[in-house]
């Protein structure tokens, strides 16, 4: 037996630096890992034929800049390209037959527009510039490509039935985000025909797909059993033939991140996030059973369930691993068995930093959560300069896990000598529907004040340094960020990334706007408009108390919280002779993706806790190409 995945590793490429994906297949039986593809550019979503004679994966190369579907041998050799679907194709599943691979794609531009676009008569409605997407199938014997589906409606999501008779679509009337609410699910033949709606609501589905027999649906949503909006993400299900839709597990207090059928149909499998970890569960329907699978320090990641031979792949991020892959068989944990060894090179080539669970409680006596990172070659009795780090969402939460990314670069920080505190704050998810909603009617009632508490929680036992504070966070995380700067002058440094001070302008500026309407009780438009709510959770009333100085940092692209949150929070802090500086990422959508930017921020903000927190220098690092280019001039 052998399973696929994708692993990504940073490669230079002429003067560029980037990451690049490639597909690798492991023997489960001996052991043998062998390098399947090697493109100039990033392979993605590899997945098997049923007869396990093909893998079909996703990639951009010449001379089509777009993404499409190629196939290659399961031994190796050539990939050959499946597609040529001229806007680019995503979101790919093979038929149950393997006679042929569905696809989602957006429809392409008329030659009008081709036509005004090269004459650059280029002006567009904002919020209309879209194209809807619509599903497709490609034949692999004769590559002959047929839609599906047509109409003045979206598909954004969608599943085969396990039969290949029918299709779970998930159908609304625009792919933006904000527009989500109106998705709904509908049941369709495989050809697109005698499609029929199954909800009505305004929550957003995911994860619909038909059980083994053909007779029910389920899918998740963010809704109570009423489909009352903002709650923690639940499973539902409903009879294929239509009717109610029935919350299939009662006072669940976890969040439901993915779910699928056994493959029996008796029951579910879950993935569920429970706060600062995410494990494994089985629920079965006919004693209402809900049994823990997988245990541990750590979050499970890429979760994928193959219901013909009952087992299941996934990565088990902790904080010395992020994520090597692990095969397990049916609910047995008995059979848990790690698949590869990427990543065992951590422990022996770097000091880690340790990670460990604390709690304390609010100021209204509600426990939170949250990780704590040591710094490497901690001291006990030592009290240390403390990183504050909040999450962003704010519906989500921090969990173990090895740190990574540019917003989360733990293992750096604890290696600088910081302790880092992730706390999951009123509002996070996965600890029950009371409190994610603490926010409702008004974000900042108990959220910052957690993070303060949790703050104090670490000075008391002598962990954190009062004199050396410093808080930092991007999108929710830079919200928070902008409100504690204005509610205490503790922290001795700041970074705000992509953060929100505005929320009356905000609501206007960003692409989303269906979770703040609950938030603070309507629409800032609306007649008797809940002004006084906005503004009093906007950290710019308040911007004239700050004292800490304050990094800012958004990309010029981020629609979800655009740039110009950051420059009123900047004016405001420069106008007011608080130190700070406006860093803006060119190209960079709301999360940063270029390498050198990465890179710039962690410099930028290291350099700015040591000037503040720490009143020390800095030495920036040097990315690996201009290492390189050094070395050469100096031979």
């Amino acid at each position: 037996m052998e399973i696929n995945y994708c692993m990504f590793y940073k490669r230079a490429i002429g003067k560029k630096i980037r990451q690049v994906g490639h597909i690798w297949r492991k023997n489960i039986n001996n052991g043998d890992l062998i390098k399947l593809t090697n493109g100039e550019k990033t392979e993605s979503s590899p997945r098997w034929s049923p007869d396990g004679k093909n893998i079909a994966f996703i990639a951009q190369r010449p001379p089509t800049d777009k993404n499409q579907i190629y196939l290659i041998l399961n031994q190796g050799g050539e990939a050959w390209q499946l597609t040529n679907h001229k806007p680019g194709v995503r979101r790919m599943h093979w038929a149950p037959d393997g006679k042929s691979i569905y696809f989602l794609a957006n429809d392409p531009k008329t030659k009008e527009e081709e036509k005004k676009d090269k004459l650059k008569d280029d002006v567009y409605a904002y919020d209309e510039n879209y194209k809807l997407s619509h599903l497709w199938r490609i034949g692999i014997e004769d590559s002959v490509a047929t839609r599906i589906t047509e109409g003045n409606y979206s598909i954004n999501n969608y599943q085969p039935s396990r039969d290949g008779k029918n299709i779970v679509v998930s159908r609304g009337i625009s792919p933006l985000f904000d527009e989500s609410t109106q998705n709904e699910v509908w049941l369709m033949d495989k050809d697109g025909q005698n499609a029929r709606q199954l909800t009505d609501n305004n929550v957003s589905e995911f994860g619909g797909s038909l059980s083994p027999d053909g007779k029910q649906v389920l899918f998740g949503a963010n809704a109570n059993e009423n489909f009352d909006f903002y709650y923690n993400d639940k499973v539902f299900v409903l009879p294929a033939s239509g009717g109610d839709p029935k919350l299939m597990i009662e006072d669940l207090k976890y969040e439901v991140s993915t779910v699928q059928w056994t493959k029996d149909g008796k029951g579910v499998y879950l993935l569920l996030n429970m706060g600062i970890q995410s494990q494994l569960f089985k629920y079965t329907l006919s004693n209402k059973n809900l049994k823990q699978i997988t245990n541990g320090d750590h979050s499970i990641t890429q979760w994928r369930y193959n219901p013909v031979i009952d087992q299941h792949v996934f990565g088990i991020n902790s904080s010395n691993n992020p994520g090597d892959i692990h095969l397990l068989k049916g609910d047995d944990v008995k059979t848990l068995t790690k698949l590869t060894n990427i990543y065992d090179y951590l422990e022996t080539e770097f000091k880690l930093h340790r990670q460990e669970k604390v709690s304390w409680q609010g100021n209204d006596g509600v426990t939170v959560e949250g990780l704590l990172y040591y710094p490497i070659d901690y001291v006990s009795g030592r009290a240390y300069p403390l990183v504050v780090q909040t999450h962003g969402g704010p519906a989500s939460s921090d969990k173990f896990g090895f740190s990574r990314g540019f917003t989360r670069y733990n293992a750096v920080l604890a290696a600088k000598g910081y302790i880092v505190l992730q706390p999951n704050y009123r509002g996070s998810t996965g600890y029950g529907d009371d409190f994610l909603r603490d926010m409702v009617g008004s974000y900042f009632r108990n959220a910052h004040l957690d993070v303060m508490a949790g703050v104090d929680y670490l000075i008391s036992r002598g962990l954190a340094d009062p004199d050396r504070l410093v808080k930092m966070g991007w999108s929710a995380g830079g919200h928070m960020t902008n409100k504690l700067i204005t509610f205490t002058d503790r922290f001795k440094a700041a970074s705000s990334g992509a953060g929100a001070i505005n929320w009356i302008s905000m609501y206007g500026q960003s692409d989303v706007r269906i979770y703040r309407t609950p938030w603070f009780g309507g629409t800032p438009w609306q007649e008797n408009a809940p002004i006084d709510t906005y503004w009093e959770n906007s950290p710019l009333k308040y911007i004239s108390k700050v004292k800490t100085p304050t990094l800012v940092m958004v990309g010029a692209n981020d629609v979800r919280v655009p740039l110009p949150q950051s420059l009123e929070l900047y004016r405001a802090l420069k106008r007011n002779g608080v130190p700070t500086h406006l860093y803006v990422a060119p190209r960079e959508p709301h999360g940063w993706r270029e390498l050198r930017h990465r890179l710039y921020k962690i410099n930028v903000e290291l350099n700015w806790f040591a000037k503040y927190a720490l009143d020390q220098k800095y030495e920036w690092e040097i990315a690996p190409g201009d290492k390189i280019k050094e070395e050469k001039e100096q031979d």
